[in-house]
């Protein structure tokens, strides 16, 4: 077995351990469905870790510069922080076409979720609160969501992003740049597996829902790909995937109907969104840039 196919093994093998053991132990030990949130923060850092163990500890590797950590900017880092703002919107506006769905700028449809979790009188006390801001409350929430993506979520997000497109990518380059996406999308999908199960993402529809994740995952890992290779930077995917974490409501909050299978960033909504950026690149990568992507991976 080569040397490359024993880091990939070694990586993937520690990280699926001790993530997946930490959620069996926590559900052992009489842990709720409620906390999966707190825990799933700690299961972000695990990637991180683990890409450190093997490459430095058992390898005797460097770690940063071959995992991409760079604090250079250019113009990636911004395209990685606003465009998750983009995404959400057109999620929304993509929402809008499947029967059923309906535009509520006065977020009816949003305050309509709460029924039977909070009483008329909170829900018309929110109500209250919420006109009386100076902003429609999802312009606050973009603002809310680029300050966390560049903060604590962006933190959570370098958990997953040193591991899977700073160690994974970088040992997997030599799959290129579509094939290699493809694979890190389907371990990654898999990797959520006990989270999903328990009703993260898709609480509606927790079975069904992994399967969903995995092939969403799958179509999202490319656009990840793409900006940890032009960006040459690790730092600019986790900017990237802490915005993306920070975004989801703002996709949902201005409609009313649907489902966590159809509606939002990880229902069949966003899938199509991402599907048509993943089109996008393939038709800019191919035809237009004079920098290709596959070219770029081989030197990351």
């Amino acid at each position: 077995m080569s040397r490359r196919a024993k880091k990939i093994l070694i990586f993937i093998a520690l990280t699926f351990l001790l993530d997946w053991s930490m959620v069996y132990i926590y559900l052992a030990l009489g842990g709720s469905a409620n906390g999966l949130m707190i825990l799933g923060m700690a299961y972000m850092f695990v990637p991180m870790i683990v890409a450190i163990i093997v490459q430095k500890a058992i390898f005797k590797e460097q770690v940063a510069k071959p995992l991409g950590i760079s604090f250079k900017m250019n113009p990636w880092f911004f395209v990685a922080w606003f465009l998750p703002v983009i995404i959400a919107f057109a999620v929304m506006g993509v929402s809008l076409l499947f029967p059923g769905i309906s535009f509520t700028p006065d977020m009816s449809g949003f305050f309509n979720s709460f029924k039977g979790a909070l009483t008329p009188e909170q829900i018309d006390q929110a109500r209250q609160q919420l006109a009386g801001m100076p902003a429609h409350p999802i312009w606050l929430g973009v603002i809310a969501a680029l300050i966390a993506g560049t903060t604590i979520n962006a933190v959570l997000g370098f958990g997953e992003e040193l591991g899977w497109r700073g160690f994974l990518l970088k040992e997997l380059s030599f799959m290129g740049f579509w094939k290699s996406s493809a694979l890190i999308g389907l371990i990654w999908g898999i990797w959520h597996a006990p989270l999903v199960l328990q009703g993260l993402n898709y609480p509606e529809h927790p079975q069904i829902g992994m399967l969903i994740m995995v092939a969403w995952v799958i179509v999202v890992a490319p656009l990840f790909s793409y900006i940890r290779i032009k960006s040459r930077s690790v730092i600019a995917t986790s900017i990237f995937h802490g915005t993306l974490n920070a975004v989801p409501a703002l996709a949902v909050i201005l409609i009313s109907g649907g489902d966590d299978l159809i509606v939002g960033i990880t229902g069949l909504a966003g899938f199509i969104v991402f599907a048509i950026i993943d089109i996008l690149i393939f038709i800019y990568d191919r035809f237009i840039t004079k920098e290709p992507v596959n070219t770029m991976l081989k030197n990351i």
